[in-house]
């Protein structure tokens, strides 16, 4: 709205911090079992959605346009320090391929779906698709990032049917990760897995190092300089790249600036860059952050029809990603708990992959945010590709 109650950028970032705080608080204070199945990032969306909604926040303000720019790029490169490939692959072994197969599924049902439900849609409804397919291969930050990619804004109806598809797939897709554990004994056999394979993982789980240390004050002024630093030169950089193909661009500067700044977090994540403490708790205070910004932006005003069609390619989609994986375990021989754990470091990113985790077996908890940190990784450029061919077949 254009007129609201609190306008100026420090109110509306308070606001936004109060709502993303006040869900965490209430989570880690009543440890509401409920929060497993509706976590805060559906309420640190939907409250300003509300508000925004409603007058008491606007929904264009400049604090959206500088977070955009700057916090997103930023905290992107944060998060992706924590990446380990070789420890990953260490302890999953094959079911990296799985996890990797699962995405395959991600950015092949990404057109097949929209191909199905196109004609109900908008004519940028590809980039919606593309924004989805970022939060399916790595999490709400990938979501984030194809958004400002492709120029997408959050104020558009097609974002907010993305977001709203997230979720109400998510809401299907969690119980039965969950619930697979009660067909494992079916599913060990139609893979074949072998007995032995389990333990070794869990007991390669066990070894796992990942404290960093006692986080100092430098620490943050070190991720603030590898932060904007990279963010500024990935700028730079990308508006010296020519948009392709030049007639109606698919990659513009935006879209260079984000695989720049992915390639870069992963180079720096082989680096003595990687130790640095408090990185990843940094970067996700900041995602979720960003997530209340998006909320802020949706306009609902003019939501139409078009969200049952793409909804229902929503879920076409996510069974066109669970054939592949379900594929991808009989081809490579793992168990159960391996599969649900791929999917839910792709489809719910590290917010859902230990809950699946600890749910299934609690000392593969380490190994799945080894996962969800591998889909941050992958994420962005399997997105891009997803959108590519959405485009493809608009």
């Amino acid at each position: 709205m254009d007129l609201a109650i609190i306008t100026s950028p420090a109110g509306v970032l308070a606001t936004l911090a109060a709502v993303t705080s006040f869900f965490f608080f209430l989570e880690k204070r009543t440890e509401w079992k409920f929060f497993n199945y509706f976590p805060p990032l559906i309420f640190i969306y939907l409250i300003p959605v509300a508000l925004s909604n409603s007058g008491v926040i606007p929904t264009k303000s400049p604090l959206y346009d500088f977070m955009g720019s700057n916090i997103l790029p930023m905290f992107l490169l944060i998060m992706l320090l924590d990446v380990d490939i070789l420890a990953t692959v260490r302890v999953m072994g094959r079911g990296v391929f799985v996890m990797l197969l699962g995405t395959l599924g991600v950015v092949v049902g990404a057109p097949v779906a929209f191909l199905l439900v196109k004609h109900g849609l908008g004519p940028d409804a590809w980039k919606a698709f593309a924004t989805l397919a970022g939060s399916w291969i790595g999490g709400t930050g990938n979501m984030a990032a194809v958004a400002i990619a492709y120029d997408l804004d959050e104020s558009t109806l097609d974002f907010g049917y993305a977001v709203i598809a997230d979720n109400a797939v998510y809401l299907i897709w969690l119980p039965i990760m969950l619930a697979s554990k009660n067909f494992a004994g079916w599913f060990n056999r139609f893979t074949g897995i072998s007995k032995t394979r389990l333990e070794r993982m869990e007991k390669a789980a066990a070894e796992l190092t990942v404290d960093k240390g006692k986080v100092e004050m430098r620490h943050y002024l070190y991720l603030a300089f590898f932060g904007f630093g990279v963010t500024a030169m990935a700028s730079w950089l990308s508006g010296m790249l020519p948009p392709l193909p030049a007639d109606e661009p698919v990659i513009s500067a935006n879209t260079y600036k984000i695989l720049i700044v992915t390639f870069t977090g992963v180079a720096l994540s082989f680096t003595r860059a990687s130790r640095i403490p408090g990185s990843h708790a940094l970067a996700m205070a900041l995602v979720y952050l960003f997530v209340a910004r998006m909320g802020a932006k949706a306009d609902l005003s003019n939501l139409s029809d078009s969200v049952f069609w793409f909804l229902l390619g929503a879920y076409v989609w996510i069974f066109i990603h669970g054939f592949f994986l379900v594929g991808a375990a009989k081809l490579f021989k793992v168990d159960v708990h391996t599969a649900a754990i791929a999917s839910a470091a792709n489809i719910g990113g590290a917010a859902s992959a230990p809950v699946v985790a600890a749910y299934h077996n609690p000392n593969l908890v380490p190994v799945s945010i080894l996962m969800a940190l591998l889909g941050y990784a992958v994420g962005n450029p399997a997105a891009i590709l997803a959108a590519m061919l959405c485009h493809w077949v608009q």
